[in-house]
Formats: structure tokens, C-alpha cells, sequence
């Protein structure tokens, strides 16, 4: 559910504070159980009221607002708890999670399926007292109890109870999953002490994994070592520059291995999430687990998401297939023999070798324009001139507690007006007790009320290049788009102005939350934006004009390829999730090879699937499974979007209001296609993404 309100607790009880700026320093484990439990019973006591509520008392505020009003304050203080979860993991707060885990499933789950409570909330929705609500309280009637039929609310009672059974299970399982991938990439490092093994790997890289060991207490100045481990930005500069094959090959082999072997194999895992999700649909009366999760996002159904993967893997799959034969060609070619399928540890490397012939271009020659803290400051301009807002870091006296000294904290505020929107903490770079990627969340959402605007507060967090003795952290302009991705989250959170909560903000349709965040990464490819932020940590220059022709010449260097590999994401997740009976019994790597055969390049040898690491699909109960479709989704629509700024002004300022306006600030208050086509004027066109990587 995501229902919200605030709630003002009594003493001693940390994560049910209402200030809206969390005292981290506060926020241990101890005070998990006993926060969590006072905070359900008190919101039980509300939700048991509104259920008791006679025929004469059904206004919206008593009903539908009530609601929301009762489950935000668990809904905030379990958030905290699972973003300290994914941020600062410890046994501790493993053993208090998971120990309150089944209690706060129950209770989500037991809210849709409260007989008294949907009987209610439908005898309000269709009484007088609600018949002249505004349009965004009235989709929030409508949206509502939408969610309660998704959730089981017409169920029997024997199936209610099974379905809260399966939620609770399903929450314990995919937290055992997350679990097992973090424990399995931080139990593995690679120490090299011969610095001649390391020919090929950049400086940058060299220094990171030296930095690397000396914090672990391994090697001397006298005798260096250098240590390399699963997280990316150790992992990515071996396999795209080291010349030594075997350390890339046994690099790669335990990243392949994350979630597959010992005590973090995930196999079984999986196939239980599966079943159960599938049980799930079973109950609620679906063929698949696919089409409870689309019936409310953009697709509608798995059949139809599976149309749109399919539809786009044909059209490039020829493309794909020229990609694959030209770099095996190019790595016999340079290795005097003939040519054949590469494997995956080889593939990066000729692909960057490639890369490098055909443009001239090397990632480690522009990552000294993209030190973080311009990037960041660049970022903020822009965002500013295009959308209207201004962005102050806070800090020393001014800076509130963070869970880590890394983290910094900002306010944003309306230029106009001056308006606080909202505030937000950035936490970049990798920690063992920090989970991998990257990613957006928000911790509390406000709503604009009469007149007023209750501001929201978010967070973006990485796993980027850390900054590596007094130099400070220099970018790969791929980590570059990873910054503006993820504030273009942040953006539709913080920009939200929505009177109902539950609608605004990132609360949209799955395959419509990525078009604001993907739309961000358009402007890293300007060359008027990319002044505003590229310049040389050392000099202040700007990227030379033969640098960035030569960048921009490349960015669609293996695009098909790119494409190919997100397509291979989708079909593995849809096929899982809408064909799983089929391949219940089955091996699961043989299953998934036969499948994406002609989604993925050819290799000498058979190599795991990535599925028991793929946090995206199981790691929560629901999160992006039958839904990865939506990142590709989402980019057509992107794409097509930013069409705009291109014929317009990338920096035009009207266009951006209007973007504002129409996109970032509308939530869920109205369908998603109609937002779109109030913003464009029309449905989307898909040839705007095959003309921007080139494939069109």
C-alpha cells in the first residue's frame, strides 16, 4: 500500500519520530522491534475505527483520507529501516528486520483483504458525501479500490488467509535473496602484488585498487598490493582493460558465481519466489503473476509486454547480429587467428579495444572533466535554468545527521517563489555494508494543501568511482548519466504537487516512473549542457571540441547490442513470470540459454545466468519482476519526450516548466498516456529511440 500520514509518537521510539529530518545517530537496531510493533498496533487501532464507522459518518477525510492518514506512519518508519538496510547492513539489523519482517507483511497484506474496511471504503465511494471531490481525490477513491481487488479484497475467506501466508513468505524469501547476493559479492577480493600482471588497467583504476588493499591492511608502501572486488567500479576497469585474461576470467567467474554456490545459492530461492508469486495469481483468479502487476501500469498485461520486448528485439536483432560477427572478426584479427565466439570475460575488452580503432576514444581520457563535485554542481545549474529551482548543499552547522560521513544533504527550493520542496541526501560511493547499484528512494512525501505545499524528502544513492587519496573522484561518463538518472527520480519526487499524497510523486504506473529519471541522462550528450559541468579537475577546461566530436561519434558504438542486453532482461523476467509452469521443472541455465539464444552473443563455453544475482526481479516481493520490461518502456517514451528540448532549446525554459508542470509535478493524478500526451501533444512515436542509437 502506499498510504501515508504523519504520526507523532510517544517517547523513546527512534523511527516513529514525526521530524522531518531523521536523527540517524539514533536510528540503531535495538529500537527496531519494539518502534515497529508500537507503530502497528497504533495504526490497527485507526484502520479497526474506520471499519467501524456507521452509514452517516462516510465523508472522504473519515474514509479514504483516514486511511492514508493511519499507514503512513509505518510506511515511514519501516522505510528507514529498510534504506538503513540497504545502506549500513549489519548483523544487528538483519536479526531485527527479519524479525519483524513477517509482522509488518501481515499487516500490509491484511489491509486490501479487511472485509469491514473495503465495505466501507466502497459504501463512501458511492455515497452523496463524495460525489463532488476534486479529480485527484476522486482517482484517489478510484485508485484505492482498484489496489484492494488487485490485493484479494473479493476473496473468500480461506483465500484471503492463504494470500497473507504468501505475502509474509514471499517477503521473508526475497530478503534472504537480497541478503545472499550482498554477502556473496563482499566475500570475494582478488590481491595482486605483481604490478606487471596489471599491464592494460588504467591509473585510475591501479590507484582505487591500491587504496583498496591499504585499507584492508594489505601491502606496504615498499610492496604494494592492489585489491579488486565484485563491486563495479572495481569490477568493470578489469574487464574492459586488463590485459591479463586470466585474472579477467577468474574475475568475472566469481561474479558469475554471486548467488549460485554454497550458503548464498539462490536456485532454490527462485523457483520458490516463482511459485509462490504464481499461487498468487492462481488466488486471484490470473493465469499469470504478469498480469497482476501490469493490469494497473501502462501494459495492462504480460502478453502485451511481451509483444513490446519481442517487437524491438526484431527490429534490431539484424543490427545485434552485425555487432556480434564485426568484434569477433576485429579480436581474431588482432589475435592472428580465425574468427569464432567470444567469451564473456573477452568481450569487454575487444569491445573497448574496438571502440578505441574505430573512434579514438578511451572512457579513462575523459574522466578527468568529470570530477563529482562539478558534475554535480553542473547538474544543479542545469536543473535550475531548465526547471525553475534552486538546489544548497548543507553543510557543517547547517548539515543535519547523516548515516555516514559521505553523505551529503541538499534543500531544494522553487526560484520563483523561494517555496522549500523539498530536501534530499546523496550517499555515492561503495561501502562493504552497502548494497550494489544505484538507486532512488524517498522517505517521506508531502502533498500541496490549501495553499501550501508540504515538502518531501528523498535520497539518491551509487556505488561510483570514490575519490582516491586527495584527488577526488573522477567519473566515467557512463557514472555521469548514473548521477542524472537518478536525480531525475529525485526531481519527480521533490517536484510533486499533488494534494493526496499516495498520488503524488514517483507513485505512478511501474513503466512510467523511468520516463522522468531516463529523460535526465539526454543532457550529458550536450555540448551546451556539458559546459556547464565537464571541466578539467586540474586545468578548469572544458573537453576539448575533437574530444567530444570523437565522444559523440561513439555513443552509439554497439548500440544494438546495448539494446539487446536490456531486451534479454525483460524477456528472461516476462518469461519467468508468465511462463513458469513451463520451466518449474527444468534447468534453470539450459532453460535460460534456449530462451535468449538470439538476445545474446554466442560463447565458446556455457556460463550461469545472471538470475540468481538479479536483485531487480527478486529481492522484494514484487519490485520490478514481470516489470523490467519497463526501463525500455519508459525510454521510448523518453526519448520521443526529449524530441522537444532538441527542436526547442535543450535549455529552454518554457519547455521545462512545461515539462514540470505536465509531468514532474502531476504524480498519479491522472493516466500516465494522457500526461504524455499532454506534454507531446500525441501518443508516443517508438522511432524516436531507434533514431537516437542509431538504428533507424
Amino acid at each position: 500500500m502506499r498510504l501515508f500520514a504523519w504520526y507523532i509518537p510517544g517517547m523513546n521510539h527512534p523511527f516513529l519520530s514525526a521530524a522531518f529530518l531523521p536523527d540517524w545517530d539514533v536510528l540503531t537496531p535495538d529500537h527496531v522491534e519494539a518502534d515497529i510493533r508500537t507503530v502497528l498496533g497504533e495504526a490497527q487501532e485507526k484502520i479497526d475505527a474506520i471499519s467501524s464507522l456507521s452509514h452517516d459518518q462516510l465523508t472522504y477525510d473519515a474514509t479514504f483520507a483516514a486511511l492514508e492518514s493511519a499507514t503512513e506512519p509505518v510506511m515511514q518508519a519501516w522505510g528507514k529501516v529498510n534504506h538503513l538496510d540497504s545502506v549500513d547492513n549489519s548483523p544487528a539489523l538483519r536479526e531485527a528486520m527479519n524479525a519483524m519482517l513477517p509482522e509488518v507483511s501481515a499487516f500490509s497484506a491484511s489491509i486490501p483483504l479487511n472485509e469491514k474496511l473495503f465495505a466501507v471504503l466502497s459504501a463512501a465511494a458511492a455515497s452523496p458525501a463524495l460525489a463532488d471531490l476534486s479529480a485527484a481525490r476522486r482517482r484517489f477513491v478510484d485508485e484505492t479500490l482498484a489496489e484492494f481487488r488487485e490485493e484479494g479484497a473479493e476473496l473468500p475467506d480461506a483465500k484471503k488467509q492463504r494470500l497473507m501466508e504468501l505475502k509474509q513468505e514471499l517477503a521473508a524469501k526475497t530478503q534472504t535473496f537480497s541478503e545472499h547476493v550482498l554477502d556473496a559479492t563482499n566475500a570475494y577480493e582478488k590481491v595482486v602484488t605483481d604490478e606487471t600482471l596489471l599491464a592494460g588497467l588504467p591509473e585510475s583504476a591501479r590507484a582505487a585498487a591500491r587504496q583498496s588493499a591499504a585499507s584492508k591492511g594489505i601491502g606496504t608502501e615498499d610492496n604494494p598490493a592492489w585489491r579488486f572486488t565484485l563491486h563495479i567500479p572495481s569490477l568493470l576497469p578489469v574487464l574492459k582493460y586488463l590485459d591479463n585474461e586470466e585474472i579477467r576470467r577468474e574475475i568475472y567467474l566469481a561474479y558469475n558465481a554471486v548467488g549460485a554456490e554454497g550458503e548464498t545459492d539462490n536456485t532454490d530461492l527462485i523457483r520458490e519466489i516463482l511459485a509462490l508469486r504464481q499461487e498468487q495469481a492462481d488466488l486471484l483468479g490470473k493465469d499469470q503473476f504478469a498480469d497482476v502487476v501490469l493490469e494497473r501500469r501502462m501494459a495492462k498485461n504480460g502478453a502485451s509486454a511481451m509483444r513490446f520486448v519481442e517487437d524491438l528485439h526484431d527490429r534490431v536483432v539484424g543490427a545485434f547480429g552485425g555487432e556480434v560477427d564485426a568484434l569477433e572478426t576485429f579480436a581474431a584479427k588482432q589475435n592472428g587467428g580465425e574468427s569464432g565466439a567470444l567469451e564473456p570475460w573477452q568481450s569487454s575488452y575487444w569491445q573497448e579495444k574496438l571502440r578505441r580503432e574505430l573512434y579514438d576514444i578511451d572512457d579513462e581520457e575523459l574522466r578527468p572533466y568529470f570530477p563529482i563535485g562539478r558534475v554535480i554542481g553542473g547538474l544543479f545549474e542545469l536543473a535550475g535554468r531548465v526547471f525553475g529551482i534552486d538546489l544548497v548543499e548543507k553543510d557543517g552547522d547547517e548539515k543535519p545527521s547523516v548515516w555516514h560521513p559521505d553523505v551529503r544533504f541538499y534543500e531544494l527550493r522553487d526560484r520563483a517563489t523561494g517555496e522549500h520542496l523539498g530536501s534530499f541526501y546523496a550517499d555515492w560511493h561503495p561501502r562493504e555494508s552497502k548494497r550494489a547499484g544505484a538507486w532512488f528512494n524517498y522517505l517521506s512525501t508531502g502533498a500541496r494543501g490549501k495553499g501550501a505545499h508540504e515538502p518531501h524528502l528523498g535520497l539518491i544513492c551509487g556505488n561510483l568511482t570514490a575519490p582516491v587519496g586527495d584527488q577526488p573522484a573522477l567519473l566515467t561518463h557512463r557514472e555521469v548519466e548514473t548521477i542524472f538518472h537518478e536525480f531525475g527520480h529525485l526531481l519527480h519526487h521533490l517536484l510533486g504537487d499533488v494534494e493526496v499524497k499516495s498520488l503524488n510523486g514517483v507513485n505512478v504506473a511501474w513503466d512510467f516512473v523511468e520516463l522522468p529519471s531516463q529523460i535526465m541522462e539526454n543532457w550529458t550528450w550536450q555540448r551546451e549542457s556539458l559546459d556547464l559541468f565537464a571541466r578539467h579537475y586540474e586545468t578548469g577546461e572544458r573537453i576539448p571540441g575533437e574530444l567530444f566530436d570523437r565522444m559523440v561519434r561513439a555513443r552509439n558504438f554497439m548500440s544494438a547490442s546495448l539494446m539487446m542486453r536490456q531486451l534479454s532482461f525483460g524477456k528472461l523476467d516476462l518469461e519467468l513470470h508468465v511462463n513458469f509452469l513451463r520451466y518449474k521443472e527444468q534447468d534453470l541455465d539450459a532453460t535460460l540459454d534456449a530462451l535468449l539464444e538470439t538476445y545474446r552473443a554466442r560463447t565458446p563455453s556455457k556460463h550461469r545466468s545472471n538470475v540468481r544475482s538479479f536483485n531487480h526481479l527478486f529481492s522484494s516481493p514484487v519490485g520490478y519482476a514481470a516489470g523490467y520490461y519497463s526501463y525500455k518502456w519508459a525510454e521510448v517514451l523518453e526519448a520521443d519526450a526529449f524530441t522537444r528540448f532538441l527542436n526547442e532549446g535543450i535549455m529552454n525554459e518554457s519547455v521545462g516548466r512545461e515539462f514540470r508542470a505536465k509531468i514532474l509535478s502531476r504524480g498519479n493524478s491522472a493516466d500516465p498516456a494522457d500526461l504524455f500526451r499532454d506534454f507531446m501533444g500525441r501518443d508516443p512515436d517508438p522511432e524516436a529511440l531507434l533514431v537516437r542509437d542509431g538504428l533507424a
